[in-house]
């Protein structure tokens, strides 16, 4: 099996996907692609999004939402099937279980000193909570035919490799 990465993936955010690309004897080729982060090429029509944790889901769902919708636009377009691989880990292993997802940016409280006196603040009140972004996801999955799958940074090697079809070889 060969995967194409994105060059745009970060070096040292990936550096288990590629040991464990490795330890399968999947060939790794780095190239710009047209969407997403990693594609087989045997099958160049599915392609695998990956999304650090549900908030950095959030933050291209709200503040980059319009490049986000492009992407999935232009996947749609050429007929590609995206699949956004959230390394959120424990807790979250469907669509579904977004909806209970407490946004930390929401519900992290400071304290503040304001006259003199501590007043206990929270940190983003206005942040988007896990039920608004299941909704949007669903939105989305339905409106650009994505797929959005859930594992832990330790699983995500194997699971790219499986979500683009390869065999699982142990050495």
């Amino acid at each position: 099996m060969q995967i194409m990465i994105d060059t745009r993936e970060k070096k040292h955010a990936i550096k288990k996907i590629i040991k464990t690309f490795e330890q399968k004897k999947v060939q790794c080729i780095f190239s710009k692609l047209y969407v997403a982060d990693y594609m087989n090429l045997d099958n160049p029509r599915l392609i695998v999004d990956r999304k650090q944790n549900l908030t950095e889901l959030c933050s291209n769902v709200t503040q980059g939402h319009d490049r986000f919708k492009r992407e999935l636009v232009r996947a749609q377009e050429i007929g590609i099937q995206l699949i956004i691989l959230v390394e959120h880990g424990e807790g979250i292993e469907s669509i579904e279980d977004v909806y209970f997802w407490k946004n930390p940016r929401k519900h992290e409280v400071q304290w503040k000193t304001v006259d003199g006196k501590r007043v206990k603040t929270v940190r983003s009140e206005k942040a988007v909570d896990g039920e608004q972004l299941y909704k949007s996801l669903c939105t989305m999955r339905d409106r650009y035919n994505i797929r959005f799958e859930f594992c832990t940074k330790e699983e995500t090697g194997k699971r790219i490799i499986e979500l683009l079809g390869g065999e699982l070889v142990d050495e």
